[in-house]
């Protein structure tokens, strides 16, 4: 068994030993040493535990000022990231960026709002109960995607917001070798609001591969009345231009649902309205509707994950998804699609050989829920 076969433990092979090297950091172990953990005398929790002294949860936390970005790990060697539980308390998600880097990298492979990268894009709290990705109440977030290192890692969180942030973290890793096979974990971060329409909503566009494609979280904001989904995802990899390699029949289709979400769909006089999930791979863990005052569209946030069924390229691979809805009516000839101008954030995740160039980040104004 190699150092990364022995870092990658699921349910089948838990039972076998590893030469592998636990550590853990957090703001009571900033360094992950061996040891290092509760030793701190000053932090967040130095009033709580002020009668207890060191040892009494004197640092859970960390503080972000405003328009700062703080490091949380600084990793040497080889190894493999394998849980990462954050727990954020004041700013907005979405003013929250966190970023990856592997192997000495300058440039980021992961960078995405906080949020989003956790399955929740808009800033409001649901449960999401997925193999790779848990928010557990109240507002746990939790990721397992396992993230190979060989030179080492750094993973940072910037504050774009107005007000300082109190931030609850957890990394657990693992140092060990890494099988030369082993790609880095990527996560990129992509909105048009709205979307032109017309044109597909451009995922993902990576070169430099191999690599395979993993896992897709979409945050839909709808800005017109009916049925949204119509869209098909598509596929194209390495030499496809015009026409995909793997093209889907339906948004809800991809997310593994099917009829609108709706479990009373295709009765045509049963409607129950749309049905929120979470499964191991894939949900739609949260609709936010229409409350009659402030908020006017709905908005839906969903996620598939590719863990049993990874698109695998070579040298490239580009995924786009239609922004199309449905007009309907009472005879055959009045049905058609509508090409829509949704609000549509999506987040891949993928792996690939060496770190990807990711498009740069827009400004804090674009990212805003509204």
């Amino acid at each position: 068994m190699d150092g990364f076969d022995g870092l990658s433990m699921g349910l089948g092979n838990i039972a076998l030993l590893s030469e592998a090297k636990s550590r853990s950091i957090s703001p009571e172990n900033t360094t992950g040493e061996p040891g290092g953990g509760g030793r701190s005398v000053t932090g967040t929790g130095a009033r709580a535990a002020r009668d207890l002294g060191q040892g009494w949860k004197v640092s859970p936390s960390i503080t972000i000022a405003a328009g700062s970005e703080e490091t949380l790990a600084l990793i040497d060697g080889s190894g493999q990231i394998q849980h990462i539980w954050m727990v954020p308390i004041r700013c907005r998600w979405r003013h929250l960026i966190i970023r990856m880097y592997w192997d000495g990298d300058e440039s980021p492979a992961v960078e995405v709002p906080l949020g989003d990268f956790f399955a929740l894009g808009w800033e409001e709290y649901a449960h999401v109960n997925s193999l790779p990705i848990s928010v557990n109440p109240g507002r746990g977030f939790n990721c397992f995607w396992p993230m190979p290192f060989s030179r080492g890692a750094r993973i940072t969180i910037e504050n774009r917001d107005d007000d300082e942030e109190t931030l609850y973290y957890q990394i657990d890793y693992t140092l060990a070798p890494v099988a030369q096979k082993a790609a880095r974990f990527h996560a990129v971060f992509n909105r048009r609001n709205p979307s032109p329409p017309g044109e597909d909503k451009l995922i993902l566009d990576t070169a430099g591969g191999p690599g395979h494609y993993v896992g897709t979280y979409l945050a839909w904001g709808v800005n017109n009345n009916g049925w949204w989904g119509e869209g098909e995802v598509k596929f194209f990899i390495d030499d496809d231009e015009e026409f995909p390699t793997i093209c889907g029949t339906g948004t809800e289709d991809y997310f593994l649902g099917a009829y609108n979400f709706d479990i009373g769909v295709p009765e045509p006089d049963v409607a129950n309205g749309y049905t929120c999930y979470s499964t191991p791979f894939a949900g739609l863990p949260q609709v936010l509707r229409p409350d009659g005052v402030y908020r006017s569209q709905q908005r839906f946030g969903m996620y598939r994950w590719h863990i049993m069924d990874p698109v695998r390229y070579r040298e490239r691979l580009r995924v786009t998804i239609q922004d199309l809805g449905w007009i309907p009516g009472l005879r055959d000839e009045d049905r058609r699609y509508l090409r829509q101008s949704s609000d549509i954030a999506s987040t891949a995740f993928f792996y690939q050989s060496g770190t990807a160039v990711l498009p740069p980040l827009a400004d804090r104004d674009s990212f805003q829920v509204v």
